[in-house]
């Protein structure tokens, strides 16, 4: 009875990962990669960065020359200052360093006021100069987090922060007062805000499983399972887990899609058009107007950490300009 139990048990392991399918398209094309080596390899990476083996770090001005203190990871770079934690208690706003006694999970700077997020799921406001918390506030706390964590965003005089719990709090950059409280994800549980941007006026929010447009007053929500989310110009692209990429206008309306079965979308990034890199060794490209679209072979291993900025993609250790 024994050895049946086991023979049976392998039959129905076996027979599950046989049903496993993948992304096989047909027709590929060579991918003219011309690619350029980092020094050395990412060893984690935010929303707005990733961090090097060897202690340089990549944002969206391309890899820095500067190495961070030893036992520091990089948040953010703002006005020509690096914000880097221990993620332990302290953060450090180039050399100058803070002790917030807690984890800071994401950070901006603007004109000398640090808004972070904390691991606790707290959200303040610092005055560099002269080194005193302006504002504090403690959220419901959030025990699962999407790694992919965006930082606060200052929009004229307001200070948008992303929780951890799935809300953008609006913060007086004047009086330091919450304003509003918007509403992104309170269901799932990996809800934390994992892109916050402005486009044209509009707010544009997303967890790994809603996204959300405030403009003009006018709230618009949609449900999507999120592997990527990206704007250019006024236009938001989506990448979802069911092997869909999207393109909606800034009120999320559809404008294009595409499906590719059993796809599955590490990054998206745009050149003169759309790519989006696929985690079976493929590169699709995809036209601005979505009417025509290239598959290339493109070498990549699941394992390999993948951050995008604009055209440009990063894996690894290497980078590559999309054209």
């Amino acid at each position: 009875m024994k050895h049946l139990l086991i023979l049976i048990s392998t039959i129905v392991l076996f027979s599950a990962c046989s049903k496993k399918q993948y992304f096989e398209p047909e027709d590929t094309l060579s991918f003219n990669k011309n690619s350029k080596s980092i020094s050395s390899d990412i060893s984690s990476f935010n929303r707005d960065g990733a961090t090097l083996e060897n202690g340089q770090f990549i944002s969206s001005k391309g890899v820095s020359n500067i190495k961070l203190s030893e036992g520091f990871t990089f948040l953010n770079l703002n006005e020509g200052k690096v914000i880097s934690t221990n993620i332990k208690d302290k953060i450090l706003v180039d050399s100058k360093e803070i002790v917030t006694n807690t984890a800071v999970v994401a950070a901006t700077l603007k004109d000398d006021i640090l808004a972070l997020v904390n691991s606790d799921n707290s959200i303040m406001a610092y005055d560099l100069r002269d080194g005193k918390i302006l504002f504090k506030e403690y959220l419901s706390k959030s025990l699962a987090n999407d790694n992919r964590i965006a930082a606060p965003y200052f929009m004229s005089n307001l200070i948008l922060f992303p929780s951890l719990d799935g809300k953008i709090i609006v913060v007086s950059a004047q009086n330091y007062k919450i304003l509003r409280n918007i509403i992104v994800d309170a269901d799932s549980q990996f809800n934390n805000i994992i892109y916050l941007n402005v486009v044209n006026d509009t707010l544009i929010a997303a967890s790994s499983k809603k996204i959300i447009s405030v403009g003009d007053g006018v709230l618009h929500i949609k449900e999507y399972d999120l592997r990527d989310i990206i704007s250019h110009g006024t236009d938001i692209y989506l990448a979802t887990i069911d092997g869909q990429i999207i393109k909606t206008d800034i009120s999320l309306n559809v404008m294009d899609r595409k499906k590719y079965k059993f796809a599955k979308i590490y990054a998206l990034a745009f050149g003169d058009s759309l790519y989006a890199l696929e985690s079976q060794g493929y590169m699709i490209n995809i036209s601005e107007d979505f009417k025509t679209e290239k598959i290339y072979d493109f070498s990549f291993d699941e394992e390999d950490k993948v951050i995008a900025f604009g055209d440009t993609m990063y894996i690894n250790d290497e980078y590559i300009k999309l054209k």
